[in-house]
């Protein structure tokens, strides 16, 4: 047969076949023979060469050609019905074949949508998707609807397309996921897939799954881990990637670091191939100052995919916390334009901005990442810090009150908005009551312990301040807490054994600045002979970091360039 057919089908074989590059060229030198000579092909025929030629064009990334080819495609469609409905239909047996395999319009919406999305113009994507009448609507156009209904703020819309596929597809989990996050009841959306949780075996746990993503996005984290840990206890579900990354992810939120990480590092055994989450887990490690094993956790991230925001921010993380700020800012604008919804990516470069003393700027990247996580406590710190770093102390507590508010009042508002009352005269007693409440619910919260130390600090109650980091540090290790127990021994006169505090907070922590002053200055007391000695030293630490600075600054210079490459603003 192939000596019957026609040019155009043969081009469609290769499309079919997969060989988009061999379609490329052959639909090339097809379309320009028809402009030369416009009655070469049917308007049939034409629109399939535009849709095959515009598809090979998408294959090979090129969207924004792409879309003009499919422009003049959906063009000649419209040509192809006026014609069609003007000629009745003879039963013409050589029509109807090719009018069966032609492209699907909706699929050729659909391809638009999908390049209008890569070139960052969701306005255009909605508009050509919206244009779809809403019977014709295939699941993915539904939900490509949704996502960018939501991404746009229009949360209505995005609701009735996400519900529109998920009665097309029940167990259509990512719709599930959306509906949550915009707020609709766990109980609403499990009356939507009851009827095929019933009719399938082993589907029981689905309405459990439900309930614990409900928690998770009304930020009750408590019982999200709970919910989470009962479907990973059951023997099914035990060591499913996905939950264990979710309860590492809320073991973060509700700050307990330190299960966070073993979750992590559980989900990472399982699949070594892991991406999502692993932005969050490359934070927490450069909080505790891991910095080797960010640097390793960043490269393999590299080498399983640059084309993801989280190696981008890994590696940022790192030139965070080694005060590279320049170069921080510039890795997170580059994970920020591989995906405008990485959170953590908007934190890394709201947090580098404020640093370099840019606020304003990162207020707005703050803000952001609030309205994409508005259940994240530590976007909300982030900004607080901002205000707090630009003396806006009215601001910074009435988003404290706020945050307060909307989250409840457990042991981390209680802390966040004492952080602010610290920072005014008139509020410390307020203060004070409310570490002691955040306290009393959780004994060991380190942010509380760190706090409540301040303030015993400010008052010279030494002695209660030792009493509560001995306590806090009964069952937990941390950096910071040995740090500040070591300060409080020197207060009281305890020299060797705040040596050892400083020590210890050392070998967790090796770069920690404060604790390697605290035995410096403790050096100079022991050996008062060696004090002109010492000084010179203190001077030549001094140009050190004044050192230091320059070399920012020569490295800021360097990333500029890149700076504005990134599109950064």
């Amino acid at each position: 047969t192939s000596g019957s057919m026609s040019v155009v089908e043969h081009v469609r074989e290769m499309a079919a076949a997969g060989l988009h590059s061999n379609v490329r060229l052959l639909s090339g030198l097809l379309l320009t023979m028809s402009g030369n000579n416009p009655e070469l092909f049917s308007p049939s025929q034409k629109y399939q060469l535009l849709v095959y030629h515009a598809d090979s064009l998408f294959h090979d990334k090129e969207y924004r050609n792409a879309v003009s080819k499919y422009t003049m495609a959906l063009q000649q469609k419209k040509a192809l019905s006026k014609t069609s409905k003007v000629r009745p239909s003879t039963g013409n047996a050589a029509s109807t074949p090719q009018s069966q395999c032609l492209p699907s319009e909706i699929e050729v919406k659909y391809k638009m949508a999908e390049c209008y999305t890569m070139l960052k113009q969701d306005k255009d994507a909605i508009a050509i998707l919206d244009g779809i009448p809403s019977r014709q609507r295939t699941p993915k156009i539904n939900m490509m609807l949704a996502n960018l209904y939501k991404k746009a703020g229009q949360e209505r819309s995005s609701v009735t397309s996400y519900k529109e596929v998920l009665r097309q597809c029940p167990l259509a989990l990512d719709a599930i996921l959306g509906l949550l996050s915009l707020s609709v009841k766990g109980a609403e959306v499990a009356s939507m897939t009851i009827n095929i949780i019933q009719s399938i075996p082993n589907l029981d746990w689905l309405s459990v799954w439900i309930k614990a993503y409900a928690f998770v996005h009304t930020g009750d984290n408590t019982r999200a881990i709970n919910t989470i840990c009962s479907l990973e206890k059951k023997s099914l579900l035990r060591d499913n990637v996905d939950l264990l990354g979710s309860l590492a992810d809320l073991y973060f939120r509700a700050g307990d670091n330190k299960n966070s990480i073993l979750k992590f590092e559980q989900a990472q055994m399982l699949d070594p191939y892991l991406i999502k989450g692993m932005d969050v887990y490359g934070y927490l490690l450069a909080r505790e100052g891991r910095l080797e094993d960010v640097e390793n956790l960043g490269c393999r991230l590299f080498n399983i995919s640059d084309q993801h925001a989280e190696p981008w921010v890994v590696s940022g993380c790192h030139s965070f916390y080694s005060k590279r700020y320049s170069r921080a800012l510039y890795l997170g604008a580059k994970a920020i334009q591989l995906n405008s919804n990485s959170v953590q990516a908007l934190l890394l470069k709201g947090a580098a901005l404020r640093n370099m003393g840019r606020v304003q700027e990162a207020i707005i990247h703050f803000r952001e990442a609030i309205r994409l996580a508005p259940c994240r406590l530590d976007c909300y710190e982030g900004l607080i810090e901002c205000y707090l770093a630009s003396n806006s102390i009215r601001e910074a507590m009435v988003m404290a009150n706020n945050v307060y508010k909307t989250l409840g009042a457990n042991a981390q508002t209680l802390t966040l908005l004492a952080t602010v009352c610290l920072e005014e005269p008139v509020t410390q007693e307020k203060a004070k009551t409310l570490l002691d409440k955040a306290l009393t619910q959780r004994p060991d919260y380190i942010k509380a312990v760190v706090k409540k130390a301040e303030l015993l600090s400010r008052e010279q109650k030494y002695e209660d301040g030792i009493a509560l980091l001995r306590n806090a540090l009964a069952n937990q290790s941390d950096c910071v807490l040995h740090r500040i127990l070591g300060d409080f021994l020197v207060a009281v006169n305890e020299y060797q054994e705040a040596m050892d505090q400083y020590s210890i907070a050392l070998s967790l922590d090796p770069n920690d600045q404060k604790s390697l002053e605290g035995l410096q200055k403790m050096e100079k007391e022991e050996s008062p002979t060696d004090a002109t000695q010492e000084e010179d030293v203190d001077d030549m630490e001094g140009s050190g970091e004044e050192g230091d600075l320059e070399g920012s600054d020569s490295e800021a210079a360097q990333w500029a360039d890149q700076e504005q490459w990134f599109g950064m603003q």
